[in-house]
């Protein structure tokens, strides 16, 4: 699967999350781009894309992401 294919996925799972077909998510896109991005959507976030990938994230490698593009970058290392 490619960087693209991955951030694809990740851009449904975000416009499923929050009910939004319209969300433009990029590379940069973090939880201050998203007015209805707080710490339960985070968590429904993660649940989703651990799903969607079947695979689990650390808690401590979710803690130090800063924006979607890093999660994109995690998602293709555990792939």
């Amino acid at each position: 699967m490619t960087r693209e294919d991955i951030m694809e996925k990740v851009r449904r799972i975000f416009r499923d999350v929050f009910d939004d077909e319209t969300l433009v998510i990029t590379d940069s896109t973090n939880s201050s781009d998203i007015e209805d991005w707080d710490s339960l959507e985070h968590i429904t976030l993660v649940v989703s894309m651990e799903k969607e990938f079947d695979l689990k994230f650390d808690l401590k490698e979710v803690n130090k992401l800063a924006n979607v593009g890093e999660m994109v970058d995690l998602i293709a290392s555990k792939l």
